[in-house]
């Protein structure tokens, strides 16, 4: 048995007093108030508000990320806006409130955010204290409702073979979707992290030895219709390696396969079973993304590898042509991406390529940036793109 919790968002730095108000209303009615913290602002010039409470040494970020966990178990969020006014950093946190589908309410028709405002969401903070709390210092308390899902952990692996990209995929030996394509992953045993359960899942279902493989993750999944068995969640990661070898199928896969990644996996719910359609997508643009910020780029090439390795792995992955030259420029002026070896490779027609390693960065500054979308009107014939 617990006492109900809000949250309240708003402008801080226009409207604390206000804030304060509604949040000693609350208080006084029984209801804990899980943020802000009561305490005052350090920082009123800055545009994300620090507070004396806050952990001196913490980031911005450390401190949003704190805040919004907060707010994310909170019974309710109460939208402090007088004259309307939401600002842009609520409005960023009204964003992923409306994501988790937690019920928000305002003080008044908010202005300045672009959402359909549910009738009888607009009121005071006094009725609504009185309407959850029961309007005494001491209300009911009341009893949480639980809901009761099992974990499970998928792995999206990508690899560049004969110059495709591909992704590891079973096919499903048991119900449900029975013979449908699907990521390797399986259920949670007791004692097992999300990450254990991704790796164990790969060796029994493929055969794979994960043992070189990094994977980070990638995103949770609970839909509660996202499978037929019941109410599973699922953590997705991802994982990039370099010529992974065949692999085999076992346990509730019959077949494990490498496929290469095309549109027809999860287009209209694809050949994929479960939401996988969905979980490769993310995958994919997730990959994109970090060859972009980081040189994750370099974990699909081997040890020592030539510039144009590297440009036709990023030409596999972002599905474009790039500039070589462009390219090269780029990757020899950004700092600790690559190092020079004193080798040479000399198994190709012309002048023998120059070999590369790792360098020690992990974070590319300025990042390399994909080429933007092309448009259905430009010509077909306009397929090589410059970084």
């Amino acid at each position: 048995m617990i006492r109900p919790s809000a949250s309240l968002v708003g402008s801080f730095r226009q409207h604390y007093p206000q804030v304060l108000a509604a949040a000693q209303v609350f208080t006084e009615s029984g209801i804990a108030v899980r943020s802000p913290p009561i305490s005052r602002i350090t920082n009123h010039g800055d545009e994300f508000v620090r507070f004396v409470s806050d952990p001196p040494l913490s980031s911005d970020h450390a401190i949003q990320a704190m805040t919004l966990e907060k707010i994310f178990t909170s019974d309710f969020v109460y939208v402090v806006n007088p004259d309307g006014y939401i600002g842009p950093t609520t409005a960023y946190e009204l964003g992923r409130i409306h994501e988790r589908g937690l019920a928000v309410f305002y003080a008044e028709p908010p202005k300045d955010f672009p959402i359909h405002v549910p009738e009888g969401t607009i009121v005071s903070a006094r009725d609504l204290a009185a309407a959850v709390g029961g309007g005494s210092m001491h209300p009911k308390p009341i009893r949480r409702p639980r809901v009761a899902a099992l974990p499970t952990a998928d792995i999206v692996i990508l690899t560049i073979r004969s110059q495709r990209l591909h992704v590891l995929l079973i096919k499903r030996g048991t119900d449900p979707f029975y013979g449908r394509l699907a990521l390797p992953g399986g259920f949670v045993r007791p004692g097992e992290s999300l990450e254990d359960t991704a790796m164990r899942e790969l060796k029994e279902e493929t055969g794979l030895d994960g043992s070189g493989i990094r994977p980070q993750q990638l995103r949770t999944y609970s839909d509660p219709q996202r499978d037929p068995r019941g109410r599973i969640v699922t953590t997705a990661f991802l994982a990039i390696a370099p010529n992974l070898p065949e692999v085999t199928g076992a346990t509730d896969a019959y077949r494990a396969d490498w496929v290469e990644v095309e549109e027809s996996l999860w287009r209209d719910g694809g050949r994929l079973a479960f939401d996988h359609g969905v979980i490769l997508q993310h995958g994919l643009e997730r990959a994109r993304q970090l060859l972009e910020h980081t040189t994750v780029g370099l974990d699909f090439c081997g040890k020592v590898f030539t510039i144009s390795e590297l440009r036709q792995v990023y030409e596999t992955v972002w599905g474009v042509q790039i500039n070589p030259q462009n390219f090269q420029r780029k990757i020899r002026n950004t700092t600790g991406f690559v190092v020079k070896t004193k080798e040479k490779r000399t198994s190709r027609p012309g002048a023998p390529a120059e070999l590369f390693r790792r360098g020690t960065a992990r974070i590319l500054y300025p990042p390399m940036m994909r080429p933007r979308q092309r448009s259905r009107a430009e010509s077909e014939d306009e397929r090589t793109f410059a970084l």
